[in-house]
């Protein structure tokens, strides 16, 4: 992510987002399910072996229309023979089986030896081109989809951590776009079954192919302060109404990313840097705040609305431990006086038991 910073776009090329789908191919890369090969060669056979039986029932319902040089009618037999010189372009040489065994073992043994080999000769052309098909198929269908993902910047530590973190919360992987310059984080991105856009995210025709104009959340995990300024400052340009949250290393820098658009800044040095020296003292207090932060086990923090039943009570006598009140888009403690009366649309931060995967 470190390259990130200061990358343009070369003079002459179309941007990114006005290319058309097949030339995105590579860029933007579409999870998608990974099969063993032999189950893929095991489909190829079978394909070829359904092509060939429907064309020996077309030639043996329409074998009227068929001349045997022998000058008989012809058979089953005589159909499946002709439909697999026909398939596996062989025609017709000057040596052609007469007799029926010489035809079944055409049929039985000539033929599946054909059709491997063809598959060895051009499977792998065909398997790049109909990939790449694929891909902008996919790619095409994709970018007139998506909406209200999330877009995370950045798939080192804390953008893995911010993604699992969010697959946690029951957020699909197919939801969530990573944008990346390093091929390693991309890779590992696609393979955790994320959509991946290869480019720096400071250029706005890279965050416009990710999607952050119809997206719902952005999280910039960029490894450097003026980075994530920079992303959060195009981002916010983009759309005036995602969720954004950004990281940062220095606290001094966390009032430009807010100026620049950021809902929410986390000072990861200073956030640490709290933990270490708290777990000096009270380590328990660490291992609490270790386990809201792991969603699949233990306790964890929530939102949700408040009921019907709940509105004009107080935060502090509900079932659940509420943490805090989100009303009006501001968060306010739940001991605050303001919220002893809940009100319809507010929204509560509460602990709750996480369930295991």
């Amino acid at each position: 992510m470190d390259r990130m910073f200061g990358e343009q776009s070369t003079p002459g090329l179309p941007r990114l987002n006005d290319r058309p789908d097949y030339k995105l191919v590579g860029i933007l890369r579409i999870p998608e399910l990974q099969s063993s090969p032999w189950s893929a060669l095991v489909r190829r056979v079978l394909l070829a072996l359904g092509l060939l039986a429907l064309a020996t029932a077309v030639v043996y319902f329409g074998r009227d229309g068929y001349h045997d040089s022998r000058g008989t009618r012809l058979g089953l037999l005589d159909a499946a023979y002709y439909s697999t010189v026909s398939l596996s372009t062989t025609g017709y040489g000057d040596i052609t089986p007469y007799t029926s065994q010489a035809r079944l073992i055409n049929t039985i043994v000539i033929t599946p030896l054909r059709i491997l080999f063809l598959i060895v000769l051009v499977g792998t052309t065909l398997q790049v081109l109909t990939d790449r098909s694929r891909q902008a198929f996919k790619i095409q269908r994709w970018r007139h989809r998506v909406r209200n993902h999330t877009v995370v910047v950045g798939y080192g530590t804390k953008g893995r951590t911010a993604v699992d973190a969010i697959l946690g919360d029951g957020v699909p992987a197919g939801q969530i776009v990573v944008v990346d310059v390093d091929p390693a984080a991309l890779e590992a991105a696609t393979n955790a079954g994320l959509v991946t856009v290869a480019g720096s995210a400071t250029r706005s025709d890279v965050l416009r192919l990710a999607g952050v104009q119809h997206a719902s959340a952005v999280v910039v995990a960029a490894n450097r302060d003026d980075t994530s300024v920079l992303v959060t400052l195009t981002a916010r340009e983009l759309n005036k109404s995602a969720k954004i949250i950004a990281s940062i290393r220095e606290s001094e820098n966390a009032h430009l990313l807010r100026q620049s658009g950021a809902d929410s800044v986390v000072v990861s040095s200073e956030t640490a840097g709290r933990l270490l020296g708290v777990a000096t003292i009270t380590p328990s207090v660490v291992d609490m705040i270790e386990d809201l932060l792991t969603p699949e086990v233990g306790f964890t923090v929530a939102e949700r609305e408040v009921e019907n039943d709940e509105i004009g009570g107080s935060p502090r006598h509900l079932r659940d431990t509420v943490l805090g009140v989100v009303r009006e888009e501001r968060l306010i403690r739940a001991d605050e006086p303001e919220v002893d009366a809940l009100e319809a649309g507010d929204k509560l931060l509460y602990i709750h038991r996480a369930h295991k995967q």
